[in-house]
């Protein structure tokens, strides 16, 4: 477990190179949370990363902006309350959509639901 470990520790370590260690702070905004539990933040900083989020004690909304170490443009936007985390972004994979076939046969059994005697036997 601890060879586990310090392995990711070091591959993080040499991921690290690639963040610009000189980025400053441009702005930054914090309103702790009031007596319900409300609160919002956000930050931008000389490198282009751009995050905000705002809250209460039933979930988050937030959006996060930056460049990736490939040049791509990374834009992520996020819900998070008790059904789970919600992430929107074009860079996140899809599923593939569902063949015909497929959504031909649950058409079918939708439209042609199992007798009594068929649950039955089940």
């Amino acid at each position: 477990m601890y060879k586990y470990l310090f392995c990711l520790a070091l591959i993080g370590c040499a991921c690290a190179d690639n963040i610009n260690k000189d980025a400053q702070i441009r702005s930054f905004q914090n309103e702790a949370s009031d007596a319900e539990g409300n609160y919002q933040f956000a930050y931008e900083t000389s490198n282009g990363i751009q995050y905000q989020e705002a809250g209460n004690p039933n979930g988050a909304r937030g959006a996060l902006a930056y460049v990736s170490p490939e040049g791509e443009h990374i834009s992520l936007s996020y819900t998070a309350d008790e059904e789970g985390f919600h992430p929107v972004g074009d860079h996140l994979p899809t599923p593939p959509p569902v063949p015909a076939y497929i959504l031909r046969a649950l058409e079918y059994i939708r439209t042609h639901p199992p007798s009594p005697a068929q649950k039955d036997q089940q």
